[in-house]
């Protein structure tokens, strides 16, 4: 038999032994008849007391798992196969033995599951233009290098990512002036992991974090799963405002700030570089780590690039996220984290135990797409062709929208940010919105307390010019139908939209 114990687990050293001999039973690893160990050779074997065998070997004839004879000892009674007679095994209590993890909302996945419906328009998930994605020169790529490189590309890499990627990342980030050597970086599977090893990395039960109100919905969920008490700052045309932030500072020392300074999401502002330099100063003054989540700055459309936060800090306190997913291969979930070599360092620990390294194809597929030039070429084409989805949804919204509702003209990114006449309900809405064919998120997903005015993000990048204005005269047709509602209909929960 096969025994291991674990002294250090709560569960009973006998409830151990017992659920080995029951998995071996059950695995056919021990036939019916099979003659168990004298409980005293058993514990002098494990090292544990006779009594401590016994009771393992009540707990299997309580399950009917053997038998004692007089002469023979203790004997393995396998179940039979089929019997139609054994009563079915009970359902384990799943619901019961999840681990709480609060902030958990299934609206996002509804949504991303929504977009492979061909009756229903997606203006709801961030996710770049499928028709975009350069196909031929992925396969022309891959083929070259499986050419050159054979099975490496099939292989292991450092959890820290493949060393020819972290060099063109950290050279890319050069040109964007984030000075950093490769050491710095940490590749990522995607930023949603980079969000998550921030959180495990600084973040115990407790502590405070800021965020931006609204903000981006993945982040919410992340840092409320580390057990992190969220302290929002309201957003306005310049960004996160840093006179709250200043106020907030005087009162709690926060453990993180968390930011989007460029083409915020989901409201498209650009934080300006006096209030980045005044960001910086008050987290260097408290000696509170900045992270800064940075998906859109090279989708830029109209107007001057600002600095980013990472290029700005003398101090070492922000810690850069960056991903390809927003530009290249969203399946490939490639992302990157520019930080310090201590915080690289614990992160790569953390990242260890949770997925070891990120895909190893994809890695060198945008380590190639970096050096050939390929990237930069696309993000030229992306740029041009984002522009012009923009603005015929704005043109779409300036014919259908009703009276009261209110957008913004975003100089990049993905997203234009709507609010609604006070009175709306946005859960309602998205219900309505579903039975036209057309989704949207929510503007209570992206606040971690509810929101003062009702709104909605959209998404321009995912369809072509005419589907995008099609999605939007149907989601107005639900606007429209919503605020004529009358003011004394029950309003809907956002938690649960029955939206699929």
């Amino acid at each position: 038999m096969d025994i291991t114990i674990d002294r250090r687990s709560a569960e009973p050293i006998y409830l151990q032994i017992a659920r080995r001999i029951r998995e071996q039973v059950l695995a056919g690893a021990l036939p019916d008849g099979f003659r168990l160990p004298p409980e005293r050779r058993l514990a002098a074997a494990l090292g544990v007391n006779r009594s401590t065998v016994l009771n393992a070997y009540a707990e299997l004839k309580a399950d009917a798992l053997v038998e004692a004879h007089v002469g023979r000892g203790t004997c393995v009674v396998a179940p039979a196969a089929g019997d139609p007679a054994a009563p079915a095994p009970a359902e384990l209590p799943w619901r019961q033995l999840f681990r709480a993890t609060p902030g958990q909302d299934p609206l996002l996945s509804e949504l991303l599951a929504l977009t492979e419906r061909d009756d229903v328009i997606p203006l709801s998930v961030g996710l770049p233009a499928p028709d975009l994605v350069p196909l031929e020169a992925f396969r022309e790529t891959l083929d070259r290098l499986l050419t050159e490189h054979g099975s490496s590309l099939l292989l292991h890499c450092p959890t820290e990512g493949h060393t020819p990627l972290r060099r063109s990342i950290a050279r890319w980030s050069a040109t964007r002036g984030i000075c950093c050597d490769p050491a710095q970086v940490l590749v990522v599977s995607g930023a949603q992991q980079g969000l998550d090893l921030v959180a495990r990395a600084l973040i115990e039960p407790g502590d405070p974090v800021v965020i931006e109100e609204p903000t981006y919905c993945g982040a919410i969920p992340a840092f409320r799963a580390a057990g992190a008490r969220l302290i929002g700052v309201p957003v306005d045309d310049g960004g996160m405002r840093t006179d709250v932030l200043e106020a907030v500072l005087q009162r709690v020392r926060p453990k993180l700030i968390y930011t989007l300074p460029t083409f915020q999401n989901p409201s498209g502002v650009v934080m300006g570089v006096a209030r980045r330099r005044r960001l910086l100063e008050l987290a260097t003054r408290a000696q509170v780590p900045v992270l800064e989540d940075d998906p859109y700055s090279d989708l830029r459309y109209e107007g001057e690039a600002l600095p980013s936060l990472a290029a700005l800090d003398r101090a070492g306190a922000v810690i850069h996220l960056g991903t390809f997913s927003k530009v290249l291969f969203p399946g490939f979930r490639l992302g990157w984290v520019v930080a310090a070599r201590p915080v690289v360092r614990r992160l790569t620990l953390v990242k260890q135990a949770v997925d070891l390294h990120t895909n190893t194809p994809g890695q060198w597929v945008l380590d190639a797409f970096l050096r050939d030039g390929r990237h930069a070429a696309h993000l030229d084409e992306l740029r041009r062709t984002y522009a012009g989805r923009r603005d015929a949804m704005l043109r779409a919204l300036e014919q259908h929208a009703p009276p009261g509702v209110r957008w913004n003209h975003p100089q990049g990114g993905f997203y234009i940010w709507c609010t609604l006449p006070a009175g709306a309900d946005v859960a309602r809405l998205l219900t309505r919105a579903a039975e036209r064919g057309v989704t949207f998120l929510p503007g209570p997903a992206c606040h971690a307390s509810p929101p003062d005015q009702p709104a909605l993000r959209l998404v321009f990048s995912l369809l072509p010019a005419a589907e995008l204005a099609e999605g939007v005269a149907r989601l107005m047709a639900a606007v429209r139908d919503e605020l004529d509602r009358p003011r004394g209909a029950a309003r809907g929960e956002i938690a649960t939209p029955p939206i699929v």
